[in-house]
């Protein structure tokens, strides 16, 4: 192929990729189709086997209305993912790919809200663009992308809402709270967030104070909370409890916690925002801030200053105060708010914006191979380095099968401690066993933040009888040393 022709073909490829990027639309459903083909085969993972698999099989097994469930499968969230995947299922069959298939139309909604949103704030198609993708390479919100679950969902609900406050539109903006407010106990949280950043929003930049709290709008928040209100209610007519009761499984994650643990717990916070790769995010902020100071301060950063802390802050009250170990992605949208006022004070404040954004482009992409040492727990469902995992689980799977070794007497952890039908839809019933220390096959990845006590047991007490690894990613079959 003579040289001419490849460099027709970069210019045509590039040609089309402009073209794309300048019709939005087309974009966004072509990414979106791009992701699910990539993820149509990922099983479901960490608490995504409850909230996914458990719930939707109960539902799809059951009534998809029959909301009240088990207490063994009730952590006092609406299961309104569940249920959405019981209709999909119905329609499409009981397979994995129609689970992430669910997910195709709300991420290319997210996408053209994030999309909207930015552009408020940036008036400019090419910065759009580009902060656009910025954000999406945080490893946090992209890992939402390949993952079944409703955080994706939330996003978009959420930013619909946060748009339409921005455009004043009071009647989309009520639809889509309205819907939000169902989704999870989370959820409901980001409509009272929603609710602080309006109310905050027209205090400081609508001229006419008195119009902070009219009847209209507490009219509309009265309407959103009606399927909020209602579920709570019923819930609690019918179990005697809301978020657990003595006998719950996550009881002890629902327990407040002594002051030494609120300030660890603000440790642990404070490095949900910097962790894979955000602290550079965190750093070009403070700098500006400290180097400019007074001249940073004009509406369209106090308002995403606003924006930031208002729409997480009952979830950060809530976490603060439980034992709940509270994971990365419930604060995704502080994250994205963040991330846009960066680029931000990139563009206005830095001549060398080109060296600035691949800086930060390139430290949130490799954020992503960011592993701790296996005795400090990661959020593996905040970072694309866990993706090796799902192929790596079926070659271990295999070797099991394969050395006619009986998966209902191999020993696992949190989350694979489960059927293999629940993971990935293979009709597969076979289950592995919890982990009772004494077990003669353990299956163990470094994706499952063991106790330390447990690591030391396998570590002392076991030998590798097999081992898979891909990147840093690793799966191991131990065997039970013999006395």
């Amino acid at each position: 192929m003579g040289i001419k022709v490849i460099l027709a073909r970069i210019l045509l490829f590039i040609d089309v990729f402009f073209e794309i990027r300048r019709n939005k639309y087309l974009f966004f459903t072509l990414l979106s189709g791009i992701i699910f083909l990539f993820s149509f085969d990922f099983g479901m993972f960490w608490d995504n086997v409850l909230f996914t698999s458990k719930i939707g099989n109960h539902l799809y097994n059951n009534s998809i209305f029959d909301w009240m469930l088990p207490n063994n499968l009730d952590a006092g969230h609406p299961p309104t993912l569940g249920f959405l995947l019981a209709i999909f299922w119905k329609i499409f069959g009981h397979k994995l790919w129609v689970s992430h298939l669910l997910m195709v139309p709300f991420t290319i909604g997210f996408f053209y809200q994030l999309f909207q949103f930015i552009k408020f704030y940036t008036k400019s198609n090419l910065y759009s663009f580009f902060a656009f993708l910025l954000i999406l390479v945080d490893p946090t919100l992209s890992t939402q992308f390949v993952i079944v679950n409703p955080e994706i969902i939330q996003l978009f609900l959420f930013f619909l809402a946060i748009n339409s406050i921005l455009h004043n539109r009071i009647q989309l903006k009520t639809i889509s709270l309205f819907f939000l407010s169902i989704i999870s106990l989370r959820s409901m949280l980001l409509c009272g967030g929603v609710f602080l950043f309006e109310i905050l929003n027209r205090y400081y930049f609508n001229k006419r104070k008195e119009s902070v709290l009219s009847k209209k709008l507490i009219f509309s928040y009265i309407i959103i909370g009606i399927p909020a209100i209602t579920y709570l209610l019923v819930h609690y007519i019918s179990k005697g409890w809301l978020v657990s009761h003595v006998n719950s499984p996550w009881a002890d994650h629902r327990q407040f916690i002594s002051f030494d643990g609120f300030i660890k717990n603000i440790l642990v916070l404070g490095h949900k925002y910097l962790d894979f790769g955000r602290f550079i995010i965190c750093m070009l902020i403070i700098f500006v801030f400290i180097k400019y100071k007074k001249n940073v301060f004009d509406k369209k950063v106090m308002q995403l200053l606003l924006l930031s802390f208002s729409s997480v802050l009952l979830v950060i009250i809530i976490s603060l105060l439980s034992a709940n170990p509270f994971g990365h992605r419930y604060f995704i949208v502080s994250y994205i708010v963040l991330n846009l006022l960066s680029f931000i004070f990139m563009i206005t404040f830095f001549r060398k914006k080109r060296v600035i954004y691949t800086l930060i482009f390139l430290t949130l992409l490799t954020g992503n191979l960011w592993v701790y040492p296996k005795k400090i727990a990661q959020g593996w469902d905040a970072t694309l380095g866990h993706i090796p995992y799902h192929s790596l689980r079926i070659e271990a799977i295999d070797y099991l099968n394969n050395q006619k070794i009986d998966i209902t007497n191999v020993a696992s952890f949190f989350p694979n401690n489960t059927a293999l039908d629940n993971v990935d839809f293979s009709e597969d019933k076979r289950a592995f066993i919890s982990f009772n220390k004494k077990n003669k096959y353990a299956f163990y990845s470094n994706v499952y933040n063991l106790s330390d006590e447990n690591l030391n047991i396998l570590e002392t007490n076991y030998s590798i009888l097999k081992q898979f690894k891909k990147n840093n990613i690793i799966v191991i079959i131990y065997i039970l040393n013999e006395k």
